[in-house]
């Protein structure tokens, strides 16, 4: 089974990228930074989501994010799914931290649980119908709204969603041009998907 090893955001200062991810999230290996000056503006069709226990750890999260320098899109509350909220990196790429918990169970932690690459994409069917060609299993599908493909050995899973529904979601504007500025390391690359994501053959050994 095809797996996501790691996600590359193309930014301007890897150096400060890494010292705001260092401080927000604590990302380890999942997470790779390079060097990248291609224009982008707007949305850039993705978002990536961390997903946790409770809401006190949203909440520390997101507060740990803003106090490094990220932009709120979604002040953290309460919604039918469970407690989540939505934040802008200093280097444009954009994040969810949610929970399907409503009430906290203990202590925060900045404990992440999982990792979601969310690609916003115009026919989920379609996009539904390559990956799968290119090896990943669906774990869950809801018909031409979403879809999330089973991690298997990976530790970054990865879904669909209607790239306008999206931004709704993230609190943004649909409309954006230029690069994605995203890298998608994993066990089907190299390739380019339908929407113009691109898959680069590598495992978390590897150098960046």
């Amino acid at each position: 089974m095809a797996s996501i090893e790691f996600v590359t955001l193309d930014v301007a200062d890897p150096t400060a990228a890494d010292r705001f991810y260092t401080a927000a999230f604590g990302l380890d290996a999942r997470l790779r930074l390079r060097a990248s000056e291609e224009p982008t503006t707007g949305f850039r069709g993705f978002t990536l989501a961390l997903t946790v226990s409770q809401p006190a750890d949203v909440n520390a999260l997101i507060d740990a994010a803003v106090d490094a320098g990220a932009t709120p899109l979604k002040p953290a509350g309460k919604s039918l799914w469970g407690y989540g909220g939505v934040v802008q990196a200093p280097d444009g790429a954009i994040w969810k931290v949610a929970t399907s918990a409503k009430k906290d169970s203990g202590p925060a932690t900045r404990k992440i649980d999982d990792m979601v690459l969310l690609l916003g994409v115009a026919d989920v069917a379609a996009s539904k119908r390559f990956y799968v060609g290119q090896g990943l299993a669906v774990a869950k599908s809801f018909g031409r709204v979403y879809v999330e493909f089973a991690a298997g050995s990976g530790p970054v899973k990865l879904a669909l969603y209607r790239h306008r529904a999206l931004a709704k979601d993230a609190g943004v504007s649909p409309e954006g041009t230029g690069s994605h500025r995203l890298g998608i390391g994993g066990t089907a690359g190299p390739f380019t998907d339908p929407d113009g994501f691109a898959w680069e053959a590598g495992s978390l050994a590897a150098t960046s």
